[in-house]
C-alpha cells in the first residue's frame, strides 16, 4: 500500500518527476554514448586488426619472399659450396702441381748449378787449353820456319834426286848401248842397271875357279862396264860396284853362302888383275868395289814356280851412286806423304 501510495505521490509532484526524466534521459543518453563508444572502438579495433591483418600480410608476404630469397641463397650457397670445395680440390691439385714444380725446379737449380760448376771447369780448361794453345801457335811457327828451311832444303834434295835419277836412267841408256855394240849376251835391268851374267860360263858346279870363257867374257865385258861407270861424264856419281855371287838352292845355306861369296871374291881378284885396264881403273875399282856372297836367298824362277837351277848360279854386277842412300830415304819420305 505504501508504495501505491508512493507511486501514487510521484505525479501527484510535478519538479520531481521531472527530475527523473532529466535522469532517465541523461543515462539513455550515456549509454548511447557508450555504445557509440563501444561501436567506436570496435570499429577501431576492426579496423585496426583489418590494417594490423593487411601488414601481417604484407610482412607475411614478404617473409614468404625473404623465405624464397633465403632458400635462394641457400641453394646458391649450397652451389657455392659445391663451386668451393670444387676450387679447393683444384687448389689441391694445382698445390701438388706446384710442389712437384717446386720439386722440378729445385732439381733443376742443382742441375744449374752443377752445370754451372761444370761450365766453370770447362772454362779453366778452356784457359788451359787456350794457354796451350799459345804455346802449341808458337813452337808450331817455329816448326812452320824449320819446315820452310826443310822445305827449301828437301826442294834442293829434289833438284839433286832429280839429277841423280836422270844420271841412273842415262848410265842404264849407255850401258845398254855399250854392251850391245859390244856384241856382249848380258841382261841390264831397265830400273836399277843391275847386270846379270850366266855364272855357268864362269865356274863349274860346286866350283869357285874362274873359267876359261868366264875369264874371256870378263875381259870384254869389264873394260865395257867400266869404261861407262868411270868416264868423266859418270865417276863423281858412282859411290859403290857390287858384285854378288849367287846359287841354285842345291846344299845347306851355309855352304852355298861361302861358294856364292869366294865366286863374288875370284871375280873381283880377276877384275883387279885384269890386263888392259887403266891405273887410274884399277884404282877407282879398289876404292869402290865389293864382293857380295847371297847363298841362294835370290834364285830363279821358272814360269811354272819352280827353281830354275842353272839360271840361279849366276854373278851379278851392281852399281850404287854416291847418293843411293839418300835417295832411297827421299823415296821414302816422299811416299810416306802421298
Amino acid at each position: 500500500m505504501t508504495g501505491r501510495s508512493r507511486a501514487r505521490r510521484r505525479p501527484s509532484g510535478s519538479d520531481q518527476g521531472a527530475h527523473w526524466i532529466s535522469y532517465s534521459d541523461m543515462m539513455a543518453s550515456l549509454l548511447i554514448v557508450f555504445v557509440l563508444a563501444v561501436v567506436y572502438s570496435v570499429y577501431q579495433y576492426y579496423q585496426m586488426l583489418d590494417l594490423k591483418t593487411q601488414q601481417l600480410n604484407a610482412q607475411q608476404a614478404e617473409l614468404d619472399k625473404a623465405m624464397i630469397t633465403l632458400v635462394e641463397r641457400e641453394e646458391e650457397v649450397e652451389t657455392l659450396n659445391v663451386t668451393l670445395m670444387g676450387k679447393q680440390e683444384e687448389l689441391a691439385t694445382i698445390q701438388i702441381q706446384l710442389d712437384e714444380q717446386q720439386s722440378e725446379l729445385n732439381a733443376a737449380q742443382t742441375a744449374l748449378k752443377t752445370k754451372e760448376e761444370e761450365q766453370e771447369k770447362l772454362q779453366l780448361q778452356l784457359i788451359a787449353q787456350q794457354d796451350q794453345l799459345a804455346e802449341q801457335t808458337d813452337k808450331l811457327n817455329a816448326m812452320q820456319v824449320v819446315l820452310q828451311a826443310q822445305k827449301t832444303e828437301m826442294q834442293n834434295q829434289q833438284k839433286r834426286l832429280d839429277d841423280l835419277v836422270g844420271v841412273r836412267t842415262k848410265i842404264i841408256q849407255d850401258l845398254t848401248l855399250a854392251l850391245n855394240q859390244a856384241n856382249l849376251k848380258a841382261t841390264v835391268d831397265k830400273d836399277t842397271g843391275d847386270i846379270v851374267l850366266d855364272s855357268a860360263v864362269f865356274f863349274d858346279v860346286n866350283s869357285n875357279t874362274i873359267k876359261d870363257s868366264g875369264q874371256q867374257l870378263l875381259a870384254r865385258f869389264l873394260p865395257v862396264y867400266l869404261g861407262v861407270l868411270m868416264s868423266e861424264e859418270y865417276v863423281d856419281y858412282v859411290g859403290e860396284i857390287v858384285i854378288e855371287g849367287h846359287t841354285d838352292t842345291a846344299g845347306s845355306y851355309m855352304s852355298n853362302l861361302k861358294l856364292s861369296q869366294n865366286r863374288a871374291l875370284s871375280v873381283a881378284e880377276y877384275c883387279l888383275q885384269l890386263p888392259g885396264l887403266s891405273s887410274r881403273q884399277i884404282k877407282l875399282m879398289q876404292e869402290l868395289m865389293t864382293a857380295k856372297g847371297r847363298s841362294f836367298s835370290d834364285p830363279v824362277y821358272n814360269k811354272d814356280g819352280t827353281v830354275n837351277m842353272d839360271a840361279s848360279r849366276r854373278v851379278e854386277f851392281k852399281f850404287r851412286l854416291k847418293d843411293s842412300e839418300m835417295i832411297d830415304e827421299m823415296n821414302r819420305i816422299l811416299s810416306e806423304m802421298e
